[in-house]
């Protein structure tokens, strides 16, 4: 009997300790919605919706601030999808109480090809600012309310604001010098679909088509899957590839050496975020850096290399 009552304390001990545990161990940077349901109460996390304005009003993640994608990314000297001044920077997380040691989630939607890649391209330009620990939602919106028909609230959440003082790490963008002089050092990847990387297609803002001289292509649009799987059912969302396949998939293009340089771009900077991301901060890569002004700013200047 004093045996069941030891066992029974035990019980009850780890039953308090054990999310307590959880959240301290950290969150996985491709994060499922199980598991930022179990992270909804952490005071340390924040969760960011970075959708339009309207589509948050009208419903969002429980606890989630609302900060539209374009003070992320906004244009800049002529570019698309830019890193914001720094200043800018340092007033936006200030004003949304973000501190270096916050634990953020972003999501969106994942109805569009932008859709799943402004998480990253936001997630990009945190770490950039120098935040630790950033997620991002699989799935999505959609996998949380219209699949899984999750919580969702529709109350305004005002964060209290605090000056931040994070040290930046401006290492992880590149400028078209600098991408000019790495030509033939660093492994220069081209996460455009394969068209655009064969020079067959362009969109209407790249002046030519082409790549960047030497580059390898490693496709965005692959790090994706319908969700669920499966012809026979409706799907809802995209979520993220299992790690194990993104893992192959990359290794088979920039191969197994973490410490080399990488240098991802697009066409804007903004979908080049998708495997900047998934090398750095899922599968450990150390020295990955993203072009902002990509093959934009590139087919402009007739002294950068290109090809075919």
């Amino acid at each position: 009997m004093k045996a069941l009552k030891v066992w029974k304390t035990l019980l009850v001990f780890l039953f308090i300790l054990l999310p307590v545990a959880v959240m301290a161990q950290g969150l996985n940077p491709i994060l499922s919605t199980d598991d930022l349901a179990k992270s909804l109460k952490d005071p340390n996390v924040i969760v960011v919706d970075i959708r339009k304005v309207e589509d948050y009003k009208t419903g969002h993640i429980p606890g989630a601030i609302g900060i539209f994608y374009g003070n992320w990314a906004p244009g800049k000297g002529g570019l698309q999808n830019e890193m914001p001044a720094d200043d800018d920077l340092i007033d936006l997380l200030s004003a949304n109480g973000i501190q270096p040691d916050t634990t953020i989630v972003v999501y969106s939607s994942t109805g569009t090809g932008p859709d799943r890649v402004n998480v990253t391209r936001v997630a990009w330009t945190l770490k950039y600012a120098g935040i630790q620990k950033v997620s991002v939602l699989s799935g999505g919106i959609e996998k949380w309310a219209v699949r899984e028909k999750r919580e969702v609230s529709a109350e305004i959440v005002k964060p209290k604001a605090k000056a931040y003082k994070g040290k930046f790490n401006k290492g992880v963008l590149v400028k078209k010098d600098y991408v000019k002089g790495q030509i033939g050092k660093a492994t220069i990847v081209d996460v455009r679909e394969p068209a655009f990387f064969k020079g067959e297609q362009k969109l209407p803002f790249v002046a030519k088509a082409g790549r960047i001289k030497g580059a390898v292509n490693l496709p965005t649009g692959q790090v994706f899957d319908k969700y669920p799987p499966g012809e026979h059912l409706e799907q809802c969302c995209f979520t993220y590839k299992d790690v194990a396949v993104l893992k192959n998939m990359a290794t088979g293009v920039v191969g197994n050496d973490l410490a080399k340089e990488i240098i991802v771009y697009c066409d804007s900077g903004r979908v080049a975020s998708a495997w900047w991301f998934i090398l750095s901060e899922v599968l450990g890569y150390q020295n990955v850096k993203n072009y902002d002004g990509s093959m934009e700013e590139w087919s402009k200047d007739e002294s950068a290399p290109m090809e075919p």
